[in-house]
């Protein structure tokens, strides 16, 4: 599954470089607007990253992403602050597939394995980082926790599907860390490992497939341009 992405800040489209917040490329005054092509451009799936929730836990965009909902046809997936059972539940009630938790999976091992044991694969967490160490709260935070040992403890409580993310390379257009995210997949074969960050051309799509990820989430080469929707709807078929 090809995903395209819309991160929202202040209700807006946008794009950070390296999830550097002082480095904001805005993308779409109107993500509802942006979200309807991906529609007619013939793709069905769609990331949201609320990047203000990313900060301070609260679900800053929570009406945009409900418009984003009422208006896009097919399946979305929503991350960025979600760190309560309560915040999981009002997207689970407003109709979105599936939730991406990140820094509460490292802090909060005890909530996911609750929110899985309730709501199975609606459940997915995101693993961000640099040098192979995940970082947290929207990327500010680095801490000394490897992806390797976050995936295998989420695995055991349940969890299947992992978006995986190497900061280093998220916006810079300089392809995905297929050596990181080969080794991951092989390792914990039973894991779905959707790769994100890096994404640069058509090219790196195959690559990813090559390695065995069979899900790819597109940001910033589809706002450059690198990437056509027309393409990835080729891709898809």
């Amino acid at each position: 599954m090809i995903i395209p992405a819309i991160d929202l800040l202040d209700g807006q489209s946008v794009r950070l470089l390296k999830g550097d917040f002082n480095a904001v490329t805005k993308i779409n005054l109107n993500p509802v607007a942006q979200a309807q092509e991906i529609n007619r451009a013939g793709l069905s799936a769609l990331h949201v990253v609320d990047l203000n929730g990313s900060k301070d836990g609260a679900a800053r965009n929570f009406e945009t992403i409900l418009a984003l909902r009422k208006e896009f046809v097919g399946f979305m997936e929503v991350g960025g602050g979600i760190r309560t059972l309560e915040q999981i539940e009002t997207y689970y009630r407003a109709g979105i597939d599936r939730v991406i938790l990140g820094s509460v999976a490292l802090k909060n091992p005890v909530l996911v394995k609750e929110a899985v044991a309730k709501y199975g694969d609606f459940i997915a967490v995101g693993i961000d980082g640099d040098n192979g160490r995940v970082a947290t709260e929207g990327w500010l935070d680095q801490s000394d926790v490897t992806f390797e040992a976050l995936l295998d403890a989420m695995l055991t409580i349940g969890v299947k599907n992992f978006i995986v993310t190497d900061v280093a390379r998220d916006g810079t257009l300089q392809g995905p860390n297929l050596s990181m995210l080969s080794e991951l997949q092989h390792q914990f074969s039973k894991a779905n490992i959707i790769a994100s960050g890096g994404i640069a051309q058509v090219s790196d799509l195959a690559d990813l497939h090559d390695i065995g990820i069979q899900d790819v989430i597109v940001g910033k080469a589809l706002a450059t341009g690198n990437i056509k929707l027309a393409e990835l709807v080729e891709m898809e078929d």
